[in-house]
């Protein structure tokens, strides 16, 4: 009886060993996998679109409109202004004139 089990003993211990021989033989093939020189290394490109030229120019026509649209509003400010200033000037110096200058006789 002692020698079946120093048997199974034996051959649970071989088991053993032989299934620890194969982790070994596959981590040292998972290892060489992953340290392999002979992966494919591509140079990366930015994605551009085919039609890249035609939004450029749409952006760069857009930026025009809005300088357009931005200088036409301030010189119609400045239009503005420059009425607004005239009527000013001309509405006290027909008030003076009426209040000063005008005389209250009635013909």
């Amino acid at each position: 009886m002692n020698s079946e089990s120093d048997r199974h003993n034996e051959l649970e211990r071989r088991e053993r060993e032989l299934r620890q021989k194969e982790v070994e033989i596959r981590l040292r093939e998972m290892e060489a996998d992953i340290y392999a020189d002979n992966t494919p290394i591509y140079k990366t490109v930015k994605h551009q679109p085919e039609n890249y030229r035609k939004l450029s120019t749409k952006k760069v026509i857009l930026a025009g409109k809005l300088v357009a649209i931005g200088v036409a509003a301030l010189v119609a400010v400045k239009i503005a202004s420059i009425v607004a200033g005239i009527m000013i000037v001309t509405a006290l110096t027909w008030i003076s004139y009426k209040l000063f200058f005008d005389s209250k006789k009635k013909p």
